[in-house]
């Protein structure tokens, strides 16, 4: 028990510190050499460059603290993993991935994990949500709900919070429903009748923005944010 709980410390305070979802060290899958491990299933997380993709995160299973090995992704060593950092995150290809985790020795445990996109609509990854149900006229998308649109072509302003230009889209109220706000499952804010639009900073790649009025509907955008920085005019 001991052990275990010096393992889940770590893999915390990993998490934290990366930025990584703490959901993806939830109902972990362990090796058959009882030394390794990975995460459960797939989640979706902020890529620095390409926006929201899949990924998992693998690593030692209650480590000692001599233990050290390597984290590879189809075939090729994407971090290496010891005691005071037991975890890495690693990113999915579209398709089917093997995240092997090998220890020295020759130890080694394999796991699998699909990630392919759908092709019924050119998904650009398996993370990227369906929006055929919104409707573009002209430079605005309508949400499939009629709660909410969206300016469909990016701009480009001083984003307050990084102090740089970011492009960024307007996100407007299309009546006074109340809708919470969100870029990336990050809150943003709440639109309603006292507060009817608000511009969306976009992060470098692919980007998900929703508006949710309660449990009764979300409505989703994506946008692409190219690299994440912009000229200003």
């Amino acid at each position: 028990m001991k052990t275990r709980n010096i393992f889940s410390l770590l893999a915390f305070a990993y998490a934290v510190a990366s930025g990584a979802p703490a959901l993806a060290l939830s109902s972990p899958q362990i090796g058959a050499s009882g030394q390794t491990y990975a995460s459960g299933t797939l989640q979706c997380a902020l890529n620095p460059t390409a926006g929201m993709s899949p990924m998992v995160q693998a690593g030692l299973y209650n480590p000692k603290k001599n233990t050290s090995g390597t984290v590879v992704l189809n075939g090729a060593q994407v971090a290496s993993v010891a005691f005071l950092s037991p975890d890495a995150t690693v990113w999915l290809v579209n398709g089917l991935n093997t995240v092997a985790v090998s220890i020295l020795r020759g130890l080694s445990d394999s796991y699998s994990f699909d990630a392919s996109p759908s092709t019924a609509w050119n998904q650009p990854n398996v993370c990227i949500p369906d929006t055929r149900g919104n409707t573009i006229n002209g430079a605005l998308e309508y949400a499939a709900s009629s709660k909410s649109y969206a300016t469909v072509t990016p701009g480009c302003a001083l984003n307050p919070a990084s102090g740089q230009p970011q492009p960024y889209v307007n996100l407007f109220d299309n009546g006074s429903y109340v809708l919470n706000v969100s870029i990336n499952n990050a809150p943003l804010t709440q639109l309603g009748s006292r507060r009817r639009s608000t511009p969306v900073f976009l992060a470098p790649g692919w980007n998900i923005i929703l508006a949710a009025n309660g449990t009764l509907s979300t409505d989703t955008y994506v946008r692409n944010g190219g690299a994440g920085t912009c000229t200003l005019p």
